[in-house]
């Protein structure tokens, strides 16, 4: 099933949108089964039935608190929850125009080392040259579009397994058999498509897009590098040791019944969850002393050590402050004692999704391996009740008793923040749609 035009949430969608003046879904069928949903304004009671319109203004419930303060907001409407073709303006304006994370420079060391993997539907293939430029390109042969290489290792040049089409690790094409009689073809035009590639800290990001956000960059056809898509939370990131040079350890990959979203709101709380759901995380940890730091693109909370001495679980946690940074639109760093991970999490499905925790910790205690395996079950555990915490709203959000709802404004500014992005981008496509006020789209820090 395409996961962006599943049909497994119709009747939420539904449920949700009769809730709602003006604003109703419309159903097109194309022989005998459902095609898509989309919306349209109801106008005397007369329904018109059409293909969906995916540019984002008919797609995306409005948000009327985007520009107000918190003290007075509501929460986006659970449609943005539901929604298939939410969920598909996501994909074009959300996460093909932000820079995201896919790996550690640890994954490609050395000369002729290469990883794979995909967002969404856009596979990717980073490498790094023999001359030791870090390099990436879509994974996909110039030929007929197989991919040119899977998971991760070292290699001189990639070889398409379908018929044999040969690339180095800039990216040319080296080779292409039995092209005898063909016309108009350049091998230096067959090489395949390079990905903007750059790195922060120990982290490789990848840009799918070729615009910004700013009007001034889309209108010039330039990216925003990734320093500048960072600002200054990324010299506030360094300042919390998360640019530190830390050994990988361990990968674990957790698949959630809930929309990415939920995950990211679950993280985004101020905390305000960890007392309540988390009793042994919580019990090493100074929660008093919670705060948090809203910049351009990234929000940073962070709370101090406990006052007696972590043991057992919270071991791990160190006697420095935690600091929990999300980089919009899905990663979150996660930087205390002498460990830090990180959490990226995609889609899958409109009410599905996969986490990828990578664990990285001060290499004069990589070889603990004891502790290290004691971490990782105290870390597993907080991850298997965050579970619990978002399928069970996701479930929630489907329920005929709930659309919106609101912000504690004492600790979840972080959230409130990575709303306001959200519907920045997704009604990017919308005329003289109401922008969100300062935080969102601009350079100040709010301590909250």
């Amino acid at each position: 099933m395409n996961p962006y035009t599943g049909t497994s949430t119709l009747a939420s969608v539904l449920r949700v949108s009769a809730r709602i003046s003006g604003w109703q879904p419309t159903l097109s069928f194309f022989g005998d089964g459902f095609h898509a949903l989309t919306t349209a304004a109801v106008r005397h009671q007369h329904v018109e039935t059409q293909v969906p319109n995916l540019a984002g203004c008919d797609t995306l419930e409005p948000w009327p608190s985007a520009g107000e303060p918190i003290q007075e907001a509501t929460t986006p409407p659970s449609s943005w929850y539901l929604s298939p073709l939410v969920a598909h303006l996501e994909h074009r304006t959300v996460f093909q125009q932000s820079w995201q994370a896919v790996g550690h420079l640890g994954q490609v060391s050395d000369p002729g080392s290469f990883f794979t993997g995909s967002l969404l539907n856009m596979g990717y293939l980073v490498c790094r040259g023999q001359d030791g430029i870090l390099r990436a390109f879509h994974n996909v042969c110039r030929h007929h579009a197989a991919p040119v290489a899977c998971q991760a290792g070292r290699t001189e040049r990639f070889v398409c397994p379908y018929h044999g089409w040969t690339y180095g690790l800039d990216g040319g094409l080296q080779k292409a058999t039995r092209l005898k009689g063909i016309k108009n073809f350049r091998a230096a035009d067959m090489g395949l498509v390079p990905i903007q590639v750059d790195t922060w800290g120990q982290l490789i990001f990848l840009h799918f897009g070729a615009a910004t956000e700013t009007t001034a960059h889309r209108e010039a056809g330039q990216l925003l590098s990734l320093r500048d898509w960072l600002g200054r939370g990324g010299e506030a990131m360094q300042a919390c040791g998360m640019a530190d040079q830390l050994q990988h350890v361990a990968t674990r990959t957790y698949d959630l019944n809930c929309n990415w979203k939920v995950f990211c709101d679950n993280y985004l709380d101020g905390g305000y969850h960890v007392p309540f759901a988390h009793k042994s995380l919580a019990s090493g940890l100074d929660i008093g002393t919670y705060s948090s730091m809203l910049h351009e693109r990234v929000s940073i909370q962070s709370c101090k050590p406990a006052t007696q001495k972590a043991s057992g679980g919270t071991a791990r946690l160190g006697n420095r402050d935690a600091a929990y940074a999300f980089v919009y639109p899905n990663l979150m760093i996660n930087r205390y004692g002498p460990w830090m991970d990180t959490n990226l999490v995609t889609p899958l499905a409109v009410d599905r999704c996969r986490v990828v925790f990578d664990y990285l910790i001060d290499p004069a205690q990589a070889a603990d391996t004891e502790y290290i395996q004691h971490s990782l079950q105290a870390s597993d555990e907080v991850q298997q009740e965050d579970i619990q915490l978002c399928e069970g709203v996701q479930r929630g959000l489907t329920s005929p008793a709930y659309d919106v709802g609101r912000y504690a404004p004492g600790v979840e500014q972080p959230m409130f923040h990575f709303h306001q992005m959200l519907h920045r981008d997704l009604s990017s496509t919308c005329p003289r749609r109401p922008s969100p006020q300062a935080g969102a789209a601009g350079c100040k820090t709010v301590s909250v």
